[in-house]
């Protein structure tokens, strides 16, 4: 803000002060140029009295005149053109630059932390990240010292160079100084001389300029005297002619040059012409650094013109040349605008003005004794030359007034009288009328009164000029002279401001009717000006700022740029100088003086008020304000070459979240474009600078380690693997992790401590704690997540990684690093760069990247390179139009491009283990984009070939998979792990390693099969062992070895293994992951192992639900006399639907596996062995089982056909999918009796007795139905196999195929108790107890005996008894009929058994007893013999009381009579 160190009364007066002229002779002015300084120039410094002048009023009261200055000026005989003032003013606020190196100050407004007096070059543009410690007030210093020093160049110019008006004498010559050299040879004459051109110029009509104070001009005669060249004798021999001649007062003898032209080099002499010399330049000097400059130079002359300043031409023997002015423009530059950038110099040229100003010393010749001289002389001229002058003229304006009017004697005397008398109403500025055509004679009464003001108000007498002017404004008034009216307000106003005391308080009514006129009626704005620059210092220093503000706005128009920028921005200080701070008026008005200062050609001022704005826009969600604030600054910024702060600006406008329309975004862009690419053409070298656009969201960064998935070819499908494509999926993760671990815990044969999963993909979700592994020689992929936010699309070329790496030998022991090498080295790495990237508005695009090692070592994936450019026709922005290369991928580029940066720097996890973590933010380490190139390793693809992805519950499918080496690594130990192992196999131990092709097998059955060469339906058996098909006791099921031809591939070699493939008995879309692991022959040190992962998707259909139960049968002993026997009920349903194309179901064989029993054969009543099933058509079987007589360790198969082939069961695959569903059915089957026998936890197990007991119910006997399905696709008959299981477990428990759903209670009440625990019952149940003992009677179905010969029929019965638990039995057998009712008394009394009633056995285990019994009969009939109870329990246990055992089914015999 313009506020100076010195009090706004000193600024006042210093605004207006006595005129001196000055005419040289040539000779004076050549001794005056040997210190490289004219006349004028030499005297300027000392122009301001160290002492106080003393004077009398008209009434002889003694007035006191402080700190008084004079200025001494050539005589200039044409008046200074407006255009070359413009130029001045312009000229003058250029190099007006805030200083460099200072300590911003920083005012706390509100809210808001302004810096206002921080240099725009130096702030860090667009917006200031930080505030200096420094906070300070305005309310807390007098004057603030955030000075705007263009401000008071501008004001302080604009002062001087007005031109002398006719309307006021302030800037009229009060004196006139003759200055002759003592050199000349008759300096008599020369003073005479230029007496005489002096009376010429002020009283011919030939000159209208300058203007005089007063006819009789003082002329002070000065004789300068060189003293280094010149006879100081005849110098003062001259001086005192002169003092004879002109009197003491009237003239000075002024030495100077007491040096010579060779001074000391080690003497300082100080040089106090500089400052005046650059405030009055008109020409401008910045620093080369600064850019574009305006600059005037003076063609005839090496050295710069200063404003008041004459040329050298002399004329009729004086120096003078009156017909031009120093700021008269060339003719080819009077174009009458200087607001504008239409006066520029190249560099080459400012350096040498630079150069010729600044190099130029000043007072070469002068010492200090001649600066005191000089001081004197100016003392001595005005206290006995100047001052007495303008005494004496007051007196005498005061007589000729007195005389003229009439009045009293004095003025003071007369002031009560005219003020106290009838006032004159003022009229209104609207009602008066222009008169400019007014003039008054210099003689007029009115000029004299203003006259006398103005020379009072010169020598600081302001309450006499107050009363003058007052005077004079009236009488104005009453003439409508409005010219002079307005001159009288605005000094009147300025005189009762600096009153002593503060008489009277400040009109500022005065100075608003002055401005009004001289803006709206007299058409001056320079008049206007000055009024508005006078009281808005005054106002300020009253604390008016809001009065001041509006004053200052109120001289904004549109015929000056500078002038309006100047004041628009001192109205802003007052917005922020408020006792409440407007802030937002501030940056508003900031703004408009900024836009101002640009029109005007002040681009750096023009920047520094854009900054300053910005401080108060930013960060408030006025994104619009914001970027047409950045766009500015980002301008002016490129115009003065400080490319680094336009690319700041541009950058700041395109990462924000832009509300612009698309071209305005388009226009942008542009922008930025152009401006970085000049900055980079600076340094071509240097490092690449960051590039803005688009944003890449770090985070999503993805890294994959591997090749790319080979698309499927036909019917050979590659394995899914990872690919970039696949969602992440923390379940999936965990469950590959999981198979991943049993593997490698299978393959070292124990669980791996601090196991870490092998990790191809690697994302936010991942764990990135360690370093991730590739391998030499194999692509490494990343993948960008870019987002445009523009509307605008962008188009990248030349798009790449930018990573360094350190080579390392990790197969030796010390670890040798290499130097490291960034963005270079093809040898070592390999990048591939994408030639054309497009981005389309508003769109977030992934961008694959990829790196190739060539050796091991350390990469540090550091972030992409690319050229950043738009392309032609981005109005149409959906990627349809085809003429800008939508569809065939080949863009237009439109204008310029930028090469450049982007680091990708993500964020790790925030730390929250511990206490110390929980309580600080602290993030730990992510280091996907960091991975370790290992060794080369060997690389596996598996291909699956004519894999189906369709299936019915339970079908049976081959189809191969090959296994092909693609690097150059012999790979071993290769194995496949799932948790759905029941689903395929690759065939036991016994299978064929080289089957048939895929093309001649197409047709075959999945099983192996013989013809049958019997009709029989009896079974065939044959034994497997378990260990044989991977389902043997201590190996893990879910790891399978796969057979590969020496258990190694070798590099480029391909394997082709059958596989078949089940369908999961349950309905749906089922996933089988296929984990594949294999090692090298060779260890490493950093990786031992990899993986390959594989989905398949199977979708099932319903096709068959099997249901079987097991009975004891009757007979002891079968026909053949194999012993124990069983019933097993099979009931086979169609459930297919008509969807999936089943024509029948066919059953062609059933088999059983087990250790203990198989199946002998079909008691099938029907005697079409063919079972063939429908649609939704059931079907049963009754089969007959019995126990092997060998108890092995092996499984023995059973197989009963229906058919005219035998599946041999015992092989792969129809073993291998049966032994493969065990251990689920198992788990099944233990999960629900432990739920049925036990609601809480079990805490000990049954006893060994418990255990014999529970076994004699339990069966162990495996089912396994196949079966053939007729399927019609595309008019064609294809035959499908396939299996089902049933293991029974229990006797008389109903078996299923598939999981039956259990249909859960649509409302179950919630239990708020904690149910009793329940111990696992000690005595076994019932139906264990009552299954001990076998029983079955043998006997005669028909008896014939004679009555009539004997009356009683005696009937030999066996009664056996088997003992079917591995324990000892006591059995007692009852024989007595249990008369429970009169009927069954009748029943049983017609017959009944002879001998003991009871009988008491022990049973061995599984011992059979025979027990000879006789029944007696009386009548002829039917019987049931079925009458003997038994009762069983173990011999060892004493606690067990006998318990009833089951009764067989009725035994009848018929008893005939002969």
């Amino acid at each position: 803000m313009a506020q100076r160190v010195q009090s706004v009364q000193e600024f006042l007066q210093d605004s207006f002060y006595p005129l001196v002229a000055a005419l040289c002779s040539e000779e004076a002015e050549r001794i005056a140029r040997k210190n490289n300084l004219g006349f004028c120039e030499l005297v300027k410094p000392f122009c301001r009295l160290t002492s106080e002048v003393h004077m009398r009023d008209p009434n002889n009261q003694l007035h006191i005149i402080k700190n008084l200055k004079i200025a001494v000026n050539n005589i200039i005989t044409q008046p200074p053109q407006p255009g070359a003032i413009r130029k001045l003013l312009n000229d003058v606020v250029t190099i007006s630059q805030p200083a460099e190196g200072l300590v911003a100050n920083v005012i706390t407004a509100g809210d808001y932390d302004l810096n206002i007096s921080d240099r725009s070059v130096k702030a860090s543009v667009p917006w200031y990240s930080s505030w200096k410690d420094t906070l300070m007030g305005l309310n807390t210093s007098t004057f603030y010292s955030a000075t705007t020093p263009w401000f008071e160049a501008y004001r302080e110019s604009f002062l001087q160079s007005m031109p002398a008006s006719d309307h006021e004498f302030i800037n009229h010559y009060v004196a006139c100084m003759l200055v002759v050299s003592s050199s000349e040879p008759d300096p008599v004459e020369q003073f005479l001389k230029l007496s005489q051109e002096q009376h010429r110029i002020q009283h011919s009509n030939e000159y209208s300029y300058p203007k005089w104070f007063i006819p009789n001009t003082l002329k002070y005669y000065v004789l300068l005297h060189d003293v280094s060249a010149g006879e100081e004798q005849r110098a003062d021999s001259i001086y005192e002619e002169m003092k004879q001649r002109y009197g003491t007062q009237g003239c000075y003898l002024l030495k100077i040059n007491s040096r010579g032209s060779n001074r000391g080099a080690d003497e300082q002499i100080p040089d106090p012409w500089s400052q005046y010399l650059q405030k009055s330049s008109i020409q401008v000097q910045e620093s080369c650094e600064d850019g574009l400059h305006t600059v005037i130079s003076n063609k005839n002359t090496d050295h710069f013109i200063p404003l008041d300043g004459l040329g050298n031409d002399s004329k009729d023997g004086l120096s003078n040349n009156f017909k031009t002015h120093p700021l008269q423009l060339d003719h080819t530059s009077d174009s009458g605008c200087f607001d504008g950038t239409d006066y520029l110099k190249s560099n080459a040229s400012l350096h040498e003005s630079k150069k010729t100003n600044t190099g130029t010393p000043h007072g070469m010749c002068l010492t200090l004794t001649d600066h005191d001289r000089i001081r004197q002389f100016i003392q001595e001229f005005t206290f006995r030359g100047l001052l007495p002058h303008i005494e004496k003229t007051i007196r005498q304006l005061n007589d000729q007034l007195i005389s003229r009017k009439g009045l009293s004697r004095s003025l003071f005397s007369a002031t009560k009288k005219w003020f106290s008398g009838s006032k004159v109403p003022e009229k209104s500025i609207n009602e008066l009328k222009s008169t400019s055509g007014l003039l008054y004679p210099p003689e007029a009464p009115e000029l004299q009164i203003r006259k006398m003001a103005d020379l009072c108000f010169l020598v600081q007498h302001y309450e006499l000029a107050y009363s003058c002017y007052h005077t004079a404004k009236k009488d104005f008034l009453n003439d409508q002279a409005m010219l002079y009216a307005a001159g009288a307000l605005e000094m009147a106003a300025v005189s009762a401001f600096l009153q002593p005391g503060a008489p009277r308080p400040y009109p500022a009514h005065y100075m608003d009717t002055a401005i009004q006129t001289y803006r709206d009626i007299c058409k001056n704005m320079m008049l206007a000006e000055r009024c508005v620059l006078l009281s808005a210092e005054i106002l300020k220093s009253q604390s008016k700022y809001s009065e001041a503000a509006a004053l200052l706005i109120r001289l904004t128009t549109e015929d000056s740029d500078l002038r309006s920028a100047l004041l628009l921005e001192q109205a802003a200080y007052c917005f922020i100088n408020m006792k409440s701070p407007m802030v937002r008026k501030f940056a508003f008005h900031m703004i408009l003086a900024g836009h101002r200062y640009s029109k005007a050609g002040q681009k750096k001022h023009a920047l520094r008020c854009y900054c300053q704005a910005m401080q108060v826009y930013k960060g408030k969600g006025w994104s619009l304000a914001e970027d047409h604030i950045n766009f500015t600054i980002g301008r002016q910024s490129f115009t003065l070459r400080q490319l680094e702060n336009a690319v700041s600006a541009f950058r700041h406008i395109l990462i924000n979240d832009s509300k612009q329309t698309a071209a305005q975004q388009g226009a942008f862009l542009r922008e930025y474009l152009y401006v970085y690419k000049n900055v980079s053409q600076l340094s071509p070298d240097g490092p690449l600078p960051q590039l803005p656009l688009p944003c890449i969201n770090s985070s999503a960064t993805r890294v994959f380690f591997g090749h790319d998935r080979r698309p499927a070819e036909g019917e050979k499908q590659a394995a899914t693997h990872i690919s970039l494509d696949q969602e992440y999926d923390s379940e999936f993760s965990q469950q590959w992790k999981d198979l991943e671990e049993q593997v490698v815990a299978a393959s070292n044969k124990s669980a791996v401590s601090n196991f870490q999963p092998t990790q191809y993909c690697l994302n936010r979700y991942s764990d990135n704690s360690r370093f991730p592994l590739g391998v030499v020689e194999e692509p490494i992929t990343v993948e960008v997540a870019f987002r445009n936010p523009l509307k605008v699309p962008l188009l990248l070329t030349d798009l790449s990684l930018l990573w360094k790496f350190k080579p390392k030998d990790f197969s030796s022991n010390n670890n040798g690093e290499s130097k490291e090498l960034m963005t270079c080295g093809k040898d070592m790495i390999g990048a591939e760069v994408i030639s054309e990237f497009l981005i389309n508005s508003e769109e977030t695009k992934m961008a694959r990247l990829k790196l190739f090692p060539h050796q091991t070592g350390e990469l540090h994936i550091l972030g992409v390179v690319y050229n950043l450019g738009t392309i032609q026709g981005t109005t149409v922005l959906d990627g349809i139009d085809s003429s800008v290369g939508f569809q065939t991928g080949k863009y237009i580029p439109n204008g310029t491009s930028v090469r450049g940066r982007q680091d990708l720097e993500i964020q790790g996890p925030r730390l929250n283990n511990t206490k110390e973590e929980k309580t600080s933010t602290k993030y730990g380490p992510d280091r996907r984009l960091d991975p370790i190139i290992a060794e080369e390793m060997p690389l596996l693809e598996v291909f699956f070939i004519n894999f189906p992805t369709g299936l019915l519950c339970g079908e049976i499918r081959k189809t191969y998979v090959e296994f092909m080496n693609v690097s150059k690594c012999p790979l071993t130990g290769l194995k496949v792990a799932s948790k759905r192992p029941e689903c395929f196999t690759f065939g036991g131990s016994s299978t064929i390693l080289t089957p048939l092709s895929p093309s001649t097998s197409e047709h075959s059955s999945a099983y192996k099969t013989v013809l049958k060469h019997s009709t029989s339906v009896c079974s065939l058996m044959s034994s497997a062992s378990s260990v044989d098909f991977g389902a043997g006791t201590g190996s893990e099921t879910e790891v399978i070895d796969v057979p590969l031809p020496d258990s190694v591939l070798l590099p480029g070699a391909s394997v082709q293994l059958p596989m078949w493939i089940r369908g999961p008995d349950e309905e749906g879309v089922h996933e089988i992951h296929f984990l594949f692991y294999y090692e090298s022959i060779k260890k490493h040190s950093k990786m031992s192992h990899r993986v390959l992962r594989h989905t398949a998707v199977i979708c099932t259909s319903r096709s068959l639900t099997v249901r079987a139960t097991a009975y004891r049968s009757n007979a002891l002993e079968d026909e053949k006399g194999e012993g124990d026997n069983m019933l097993v009920f099979v009931d086979v349903e169609n459930i297919n639907t008509s969807e999936a194309g089943v024509k029948e179901f066919h059953i062609v064989q059933v088999s059983s596996n087990s250790k203990n029993w198989k199946l002998q054969e079909s008691i099938n009543l029907s005697e079409d062995k063919d079972i063939k099933l429908a649609n939704r058509e059931k079907g049963k079987l009754c089969l007959k089982s019995v126990r092997c007589k060998h108890l092995l360790d092996d499984y023995t198969f059973a197989d009963i056909i229906f058919g005219n082939e035998q599946i041999i069961s015992s092989t792969s695959p129809c073993a291998d999918f049966f032994f493969r569903s065990l251990p689920s059915e198992f788990r099944r089957t233990q999960t629900q009796q432990s739920m049925n026998t036990s609601q809480g936890t079990v805490k000990q197990s049954l006893d060994n007795a418990v255990r014999l007991i529970q076994k004699c119910s339990e069966v162990d006997l495996n089912i396994i139905v196949l079966w053939k399905a007729y399927v019609i696709e595309d008019n064609k008959q294809l035959i499908l196999e396939g299996q089902h299981h049933v293991v029974l477990h229990t006797v008389g428990k109903e078996a299923f195929s598939s999981a039956q759903k259990q249909e859960s209670p649509e409302m179950v009440l919630f239990n708020f108790f904690r149910p009793e625990s329940t111990s696992v019952p000690a005595r076994p149940s019932p139906d264990h107890l009552s299954s001990l003992i076998k029983t079955s009677l043998h006997y005669p179905e028909t008896f014939n005996h004679s009555f009539h010969q004997k009356s009683l029929c005696v009937v030999p019965v066996t009664l056996l008894l088997s003992n079917c638990s591995q324990a000892d039995v006591d059995v007692i057998i009852d024989l007595r009929h249990k008369t429970t009712s009169p009927e069954m008394l009748e029943i049983h009394g017609s017959f009944t058994w002879l001998g003991q009633t009871q009988y008491k056995v022990q049973l061995k285990s599984m011992e059979v007893s025979r027990l000879q019994l006789k029944a007696c009969f009386v009548h002829t009939g039917v019987y049931n013999l079925g009458t003997p109870r038994v009762f069983a329990k173990l011999s060892d246990q004493v606690t067990l009381f006998e318990t009833s055992q089951q009764n067989s089914m009725p035994a009848l015999i018929i008893i005939n009579s002969i």
